[in-house]
């Protein structure tokens, strides 16, 4: 039942995952074996988990059996499973959520683990070339098959090479069957008939090489000493699946078709389809396409990825510059080899449970007075069945590791001595209650990468796919009369077995290394703990805002199955019920003149912003906001557009008046709380560290300010202006206009007309009249940085061959000619495609350009393409040339039918796609009563990017992409 599994790991796991910017050195990865010295102190031998043997092993399954086969979990009966002959697995669904399209998987058992020691890094390598020619493909016509049927690369072509699999990702814009049977025959082709030219090797090489520059960074070698030491002495650290430099500059191509024919097998393999066709049709369809594939040559020996090492207390001090610092405490048990069963399930659910409490625990004291870390979590995690891992981790202030170890040792023994409340345990049940039937609610509208995704996500763990029903039946058998004491014997197994193992990255070096950490360790042992305090009664302050708002003037936007409403107060709302996801409403309160309220000379300190909503309301704090509200679907963040602030969040149908309510609160009694904004302040102090040593960083770091010379609204905080903010600068910046600023309010989704007005009549409505403040005359004036020769030139700090190029054309924005914008976006495309034909598939110089248009719709005047490419430094100025010989071609010649066809199809097709989500419409209406405009873009962008030609893209480039009028920026390593 792999939704009460993963779900429940998701819910203790999520925090972890956005919290701790080194999490991942207790999370999978992997990388070199370190030397570091490690000091381990005296201390008795560890207790040893238990054994989890009961129920059917990996090991059990033969060869073509799919797990439910041995389980008692019932797998979900709209999925059709079978096995070829030759050993290959199949599972189809049909849905049609959207309508007409599909999504086909080819997954691998085998990732990088499988790799012999010169083949590190070449079960990635094979992925790439599965692109680059097969016996009936030419080099470099997979991508373009694909494109000429409407898929984008990247976005709907894809493949992934883990530890322990890799798998290829088609998502299909249509399901009529030229679309399926040329994909399906490209997925036959990676299967069984690549011909792995030397020469299309050598010419990969450099584009590997380009993802191993852009992966590395200084959170990256954290994730890899960390995993060595967490894995000490086993395989996975050393299986990194980026490989190493020297094999991917080295190795000849009969090795990689070595692992090619060892380990890409029929009976290592399985095709997912999910989609709107006919399910007896698809599977003949398989059984013509991969019935006849056959291995070749011996298959591979699995390998042992060898013991647990047996270790007591151990540390180890990573020292990063440019890293965050973090504390990391965990215990490594002997792998789950278990196939998923009912009993499995119980004891996952009982333990995810269970960290859930710590989590909640934990992050009260992020949001206490004097916080001892700027975030904390719990996780139990997998590694790839070398290990499971469990702790907990913070992430501190510099210097502050001693304190957060102090604390997370506390709350680590305030669990295992006294375990959890029944109060606790009760409040986590509601709130994953709620997420499995808000989930059930909405199974008749899956999305079908989703549901593609969730079979694959199920192989590696020999997982039972099953549905959100049944999920949710199971959640509630299992927490039917769930009591405590159950709950705290199932997570205190979890802090059994090697350990602790602590590792303390760290920017700077610590006096006396491992010794002194251990020692802080034991000593924070001997402070005695006290039982889990029982939580404080509250209500929820904001149910009533005064009498309910009158619906005073109501207008429908047929063609758009949209309605516009305004409120006696003033107060728009547009409302578009849909049906493309059962139980989903998406809202967003648009409010003020966003960036158009700030100041273009004083800094912005909307760096800070989350601190507002961390920092809950007036009447209540976020924390106690979390337990009056369990059991309910709601959310809340702020944002800023060009021309409002905006209060967002997600809920259910019987939840949406919450929403509203809390959102509402937001915008009318803010609680402003300095608690809060110090975090978000602590974690920012080392922000510049941590930017300046890769140049994507420093990309992320100057270009938007760079973009828009002389307007502080763009600029990113220097290291004075952050030491300096306080949450009354943020509060002066935002609070004026959420508090006076004129309201609209969109709501897409799972609702009526009439819900949403009621909705909004009993929050928004009944506030006070606001007359709102017209943003200054000139805020909307923005400059474009001026053409010239010479670039601009940033430095990092990182590694000397790290380097990257944005080069931008000035176009104009978007209502000086809509068309035309169109056009330009069309141009980009075409870009697209020459760069990467030319800088990725001949030159093997970089490994994901980027090229995109970008039109405004508030600052006139203001648009650019803008392109993107990671490179070597000693190969930028040759990148430029390149580029420069690109842009003057597409001036001087018009473009081919075939290269407009595949700039334009997979465009439109994205387009398409996103129209059957509440997320498109969701943008789409945000400020369409106010300006009309933005409904005439929506209804005629698909009918525009339709009629540009290869004249409207030549007529483009002439007019934007001379040599005189582009604008360069470069980032190259610190000499």
């Amino acid at each position: 039942m792999i939704s009460v599994s993963r779900l429940a790991l998701v819910v203790s796991a999520g925090l972890a995952l956005t919290a701790c910017s080194t999490l991942s050195s207790v999370m999978p990865g992997s990388g070199k074996k370190d030397d570091a010295p490690k000091v381990a102190a005296p201390k008795a031998p560890p207790a040893q988990a238990p054994a989890k043997t009961s129920g059917p092993q990996f090991s059990d399954l033969k060869p073509g059996q799919w797990p439910h086969e041995v389980s008692d979990v019932a797998v979900d009966p709209a999925i059709r499973f079978g096995v070829l002959e030759n050993g290959m697995r199949y599972a189809i669904r049909k849905n049609a959520t959207p309508p007409g399209q599909g999504a086909l998987r080819l997954w691998f058992d085998a990732g990088s683990l499988m790799e012999a020691d010169d083949q590190q890094g070449l079960a990635h390598f094979l992925e790439h070339m599965a692109f680059n020619g097969s016996r009936n493909v030419p080099e470099g016509e997979m991508v373009k098959i694909l494109e000429r049927r409407g898929l984008a690369f990247g976005a709907d072509t894809n493949a992934s090479t883990s530890f322990d699999e890799t798998t290829y990702t088609l998502d299909l814009p249509k399901t009529d069957d030229g679309t399926v049977d040329d994909a399906m025959m490209l997925l036959r082709e990676a299967a069984g008939e690549l011909t792995i030219d030397p020469a299309a090797v050598d010419r990969e090489r450099g584009v590997v090489l380009s993802e191993e520059r852009t992966r590395d960074s200084p959170g990256y070698r954290v994730f890899k000493q960390g995993f060595a030491f967490n894995l000490e002495g086993q395989r996975p650290p050393s299986r990194l699946p980026i490989g190493t430099t020297e094999v991917i500059s080295t190795a000849p191509a009969q090795r990689i078709r070595d692992f090619y024919q060892a380990w890409y097998r029929p009976e290592n393999a399985v095709f997912v389809a999910v989609g709107d066709f006919d399910v007896d049709a698809m599977e003949a369809k398989i059984k013509a396409k991969f019935g006849d594939w056959k291995g070749q040559g011996e298959p591979g020996k699995r390998p042992d990825l060898g013991p647990v090492a047996q270790r007591g207390l151990t540390a180890k001090v990573i020292v990063e510059p440019g890293s965050g610092e973090s504390v990391q405490l965990g215990w490594v048990q002997s792998p789950d080899l278990r196939v998923e069963s009912k009993a499995s399930d119980r004891e996952y659910m009982l333990e995810s449970l269970g960290m859930a409490v710590l989590n909640r625990r934990l992050r009260a004291l992020t949001r206490s007075a004097e916080p001892p870390f700027i975030s904390a979590g719990a996780l139990r995690n997998d590694q790839y069945h070398a290990a499971q891992i469990n702790g907990l981790f913070a992430q501190v202030k510099p210097g502050g590791w001693k304190t957060a170890l102090q604390v997370l040792d506390q709350e680590q023994r305030r669990l295992m001595q006294f375990g959890v409340r029944q109060d606790e345990l009760d409040r986590e049940i509601a709130a994953m209650r709620a997420s499995y039937v808000a989930a059930a609610a909405g199974e008749a509208t899956q999305r079908t990468p989703a549901l593609a995704g969730q079979i694959i996500g199920a192989l590696g763990d020999r997982e039972v796919p099953t549905s959100p029903s049944q999920n949710l039946a199971a959640f509630e058998a299992i927490t039917k009369d769930l009591k405590a004491d159950a709950v705290s014997a199932a997570v205190k197994s979890l802090f059994a077995g090697q350990g602790p193992l602590i590792v303390l990255p760290t920017p700077t070096a610590i006096d006396g290394g491992e010794a002194t950490v251990t020692a802080a360790y034991q000593e924070a042992g001997k402070t005695p703990v006290t039982p889990p305090a029982a939580p404080v009664a509250t209500n929820w302050p904001y149910a009533v805002f005064g009498p309910t708002g009158k619906a005073v003037e109501q207008k429908d936007v047929t063609d758009l199955d949209a309605v516009f409403v305004r409120f006696e107060n003033g107060v728009r709302l547009t409302v578009k019920p849909t049906k493309f996801r059962d139980d989903q409403i998406l809202v967003k309160a648009r409010i003020g003149n966003g960036l158009l309220d700030l100041s273009k000379t004083g800094q912005s300190p909307l760096w800070s912003a989350s601190s507002m909503i961390e920092g809950g309301l007036k009447q209540i704090t976020a924390q106690d906001m979390e337990q009056v509200l369990t059991g309910k679907v709601w959310n809340a963040g702020l944002g800023v557009e060009d021309d409002a602030f905006v209060l967002s969040g997600r809920t259910r149908p019987e939840d949406l008046s919450t929403e509203l309510q809390v959102l509402a609160a937001y915008a009318s009694d803010a609680g402003w709380r300095p608690e809060a904004f110090n975090r978000v302040k602590t974690y920012y102090g080392t922000i510049h560290d941590q930017l300046e040593r890769t140049s994507s960083g420093v990309v992320g770091r100057d270009l938007s300010s760079l973009m828009h010379p002389g307007d502080e609204r763009f600029a990113f905080p220097d290291r004075k202006e952050i030491a300096d903010g306080s949450i009354d600068q943020l509060k002066a910046a935002v609070g004026g206009p959420l508090s006076t600023g004129q309201i609209e309010i969109v709501v897409v989704g799972d609702t009526t007309v009439e819900k949403a007005i009621a909705a909004v009549g009993e929050t928004f409505g009944a506030l006070p009249v606001r007359t709102g403040v017209a943003a200054p005359a000139d805020a909307a004036r923005i400059a474009f940085p001026a053409p010239s020769k010479v670039p601009v030139v940033r430095t990092h700090k990182g590694r000397a061959d790290q380097g990257l190029l944005f080069m931008a054309w000035k176009t104009d924005d978007l209502f000086s000619d809509l068309q035309r914008s169109r056009n330009t976006q069309v141009l980009a495309s075409v870009m697209q495609l020459r760069l990467t034909d030319e800088l990725r598939e001949k030159q093997g110089a970089t490994y994901s350009p980027s090229v995109s248009a970008t039109h405004n719709a508030t600052f006139p005047g203001w648009g650019y393409i803008g392109l993107s490419v990671e490179v070597p430094p000693e190969k930028i100025d040759q990148v430029v040339a390149s580029v420069r010989q690109i842009a003057a071609d597409l001036r001087d010649k018009p473009v081919t039918a075939d290269e407009l066809e595949r700039a334009k199809l997979p465009r439109i097709d994205q387009l398409e796609k996103a129209r059957e989500t509440n997320e498109y419409w969701l943008g789409a209406l945000s400020g369409a009563q106010t300006d009309p405009r933005l409904l005439d873009a929506t209804r005629s962008v698909i009918a525009g990017l339709q009629r540009v030609t290869t004249a409207d893209v030549q007529k483009a480039a002439r007019t934007f992409l001379a040599d005189d009028k582009s604008w360069t920026f470069e980032v190259r390593p610190e000499k």
